[in-house]
């Protein structure tokens, strides 16, 4: 076999994507990002497992020929119909006009909807499955993950489950395409920040499919996006499973700041002195303005403490930091040991904005908010000083 084999039966028809700079036009790809496509090879059929972004079909289609030579496909399963993974639908018909369309009733009325595409579709139910001759593929509806069509399919005779969006992550694939064959760590970092980008509100819906694969005996998991994972399966799912339970992944802390003029980054400074005094060595201070929205929220999902510092800024909270803060209560994020700084000329307002936040989150604030009124003083940065250090004695509590 060769290294896209996945199995005698399995194979890897996915392509790279190092050009594109943000993923939605949102999150950067600063190593790219993969559109993992399969094809399975039963005795009697063939079936393809999701699609590519439409810019890639060509070359999808080449590879798909290279593996199966003369034969057509059978069917098309859709498990996710995001246009990065369903782009290629309409150019997969039409190389092969006798391709089957397989999906839920959601997914054909999206394919409909996004490309026209109608006909010679099978429309599965949750628990279905399909015959390609020893090679038996099931249908596991796993809805708003993240997507309302989402699905799974399940390869029985070879525990292979091919997931989707979940259990993916960003980064192209450099050569290998299994976990086994590379270096792996590299693109754990990727799959909590794609976690907390992309799949991050729907903590209670992951729990949902994680819960319906509990007794789904799983040796590999291929999914739309990153390696496949084999030797660090278990772990991966166990990884999504304490994100999408809002658990902190670790006990160090995030610092995020805005500020105009230098005051309110003292603060925040003052505060990692703080943490780090209290004995915490996993500190990240970002500045909302110049470290992109995807990064905080990935430190944000991983650590169990937080420090947000704002400056009031037209009556209201400085916007970047304000962004990062309706993201976190957006995605519903919990359990943080949490301090709040602000500093204001004339009428404080980012203290109140960043205190009903929390209190949409459900977070009870450590202590009191630390304010300055123009420049911080001496007892200011004291007490910012105190207020990181109380976060930090929270979180070597509970190592």
């Amino acid at each position: 076999m060769t290294g896209t084999d996945i199995s005698e039966k399995v194979h890897y028809i996915g392509v790279n994507d190092r050009t594109t700079p943000k993923f939605e036009g949102l999150w950067p790809l600063p190593y790219g990002v993969s559109y993992n496509s399969y094809v399975v090879c039963g005795e009697d059929r063939i079936a393809i497992i999701d699609g590519v972004e439409a810019s890639h079909a060509r070359e999808q289609i080449e590879l798909i020929k290279a593996r199966i030579g003369d034969r057509c496909p059978d069917y098309l399963v859709i498990n996710h119909m995001e246009p990065d993974h369903s782009g290629a639908i309409a150019a997969l018909r039409a190389e092969w006009p006798d391709l089957a369309i397989v999906g839920n009733a959601q997914t054909l009325s999206m394919v409909r909807g996004f490309y026209g595409v109608e006909g010679h579709t099978i429309t599965v139910k949750d628990g279905d499955t399909l015959d390609l001759g020893a090679a038996t593929l099931q249908f596991i509806l796993t809805p708003m993950v993240h997507w309302p069509e989402t699905m799974m399919t399940y390869m029985t005779e070879e525990r292979t489950l091919f997931s989707g969006d979940a259990f993916g992550c960003f980064g192209a694939l450099n050569g290998a395409v299994a976990d086994t064959d590379m270096d792996t760590d590299r693109y754990m970092p990727e799959m909590v920040r794609y976690y907390s980008n992309i799949v991050g509100k729907y903590g209670a819906f992951v729990q949902r499919a994680l819960k319906k694969l509990a007794d789904v005996p799983v040796g590999t998991i291929c999914s739309t996006h990153g390696p496949v994972w084999r030797q660090r399966a278990a772990e991966v799912v166990g990884l999504y499973d304490r994100m999408s339970r809002y658990e902190p992944l670790d006990n160090g802390a995030t610092v995020v700041y805005g500020s105009m003029y230098g005051n309110t980054a003292r603060m925040a400074e003052a505060a990692a002195q703080g943490l780090a005094e209290a004995g915490v060595r996993d500190i990240s201070v970002v500045n909302a303005s110049t470290t992109d929205l995807s990064f905080i929220l990935a430190d944000i999902f991983r650590h169990r403490g937080l420090v947000v510092a704002s400056p009031t800024y037209s009556d209201g909270i400085f916007p970047p930091v304000g962004a990062v803060l309706e993201a976190m209560a957006l995605r519903g994020v919990v359990g943080r040991e949490v301090a709040l700084l602000g500093s204001h000329t004339w009428a404080q307002q980012a203290v109140k904005t960043m205190g009903a936040c929390m209190e949409k989150c459900g977070i009870v604030p450590v202590g009191d908010p630390v304010v300055a009124k123009q420049a911080p003083t001496p007892d200011i940065l004291a007490a910012c000083r105190e207020a990181g250090a109380a976060v930090g004695a929270r979180l070597r509590g509970v190592e």
